[in-house]
């Protein structure tokens, strides 16, 4: 039993690779390529421990926030990343989604699954303050490598200062401090010419 378990856990971690071969459309800094969904990831878990004293909640449960951050993505193994700013790829989104979710984390053993599921409808749901502040960074981080990539996502078509400002007003009330930094680089963004009025 206790090896069975050992080996639907390696099964998992090995599926789970496959998260390094999912392209998002931002790019990273230093280098003109793709950032892929392992690395986001990560970066959001970095950020959850740097950035935490900015949330409006102060009683915020730090580890469930990483665990979310962590495994948020891991349905775009199947269901792919989806680019927040194509609406056609986003009427389907949540259905391929749940799709990949079921298949993926059903790899775990049963217990597994269960709080993987959770966590994952948690930060879909945006209900809690972990939820809230997990998406405060995942919105976060493709705003700061558009700002540090002379807004290299900011120049596909139809993107512009609204349509950024609505992607990361989850900030507003969730990380007020960091809603105002959002803002400024923004701003500085339009002024550099990185992002359309």
């Amino acid at each position: 039993m206790e090896r069975e378990r050992l080996l639907k856990q390696i099964d998992f971690i090995v599926e789970i690779d496959k998260l390094k071969q999912v392209f998002r459309q931002s790019v990273i800094t230093g280098v003109e390529r793709n950032e892929n969904d392992a690395e986001h990831s990560w970066h959001l878990a970095v950020m959850a421990v740097l950035l935490s004293e900015y949330a409006a909640e102060k009683e915020l449960d730090l580890l469930r926030v990483i665990k979310m951050v962590l495994i948020h993505d891991l349905v775009e193994i199947d269901a792919g990343d989806t680019f927040c700013y194509d609406e056609k790829a986003n009427q389907d989104k949540a259905e391929r989604e749940e799709k990949a979710a079921a298949r993926i984390f059903n790899i775990l053993p049963p217990d597994q699954t269960g709080e993987f599921w959770e966590l994952w409808r948690e930060f879909e749901e945006l209900e809690t303050p972990e939820a809230r502040f997990a998406a405060c960074l995942d919105r976060l981080e493709p705003l700061i490598l558009n700002y540090n990539t002379k807004g290299h996502t900011w120049k596909k078509p139809g993107v512009n200062k609204e349509k950024v400002l609505k992607r990361v007003e989850v900030l507003a009330q969730n990380a007020p401090k960091l809603w105002e930094y959002a803002r400024e680089i923004i701003n500085d963004s339009i002024e550099r010419g990185y992002l359309k009025e």
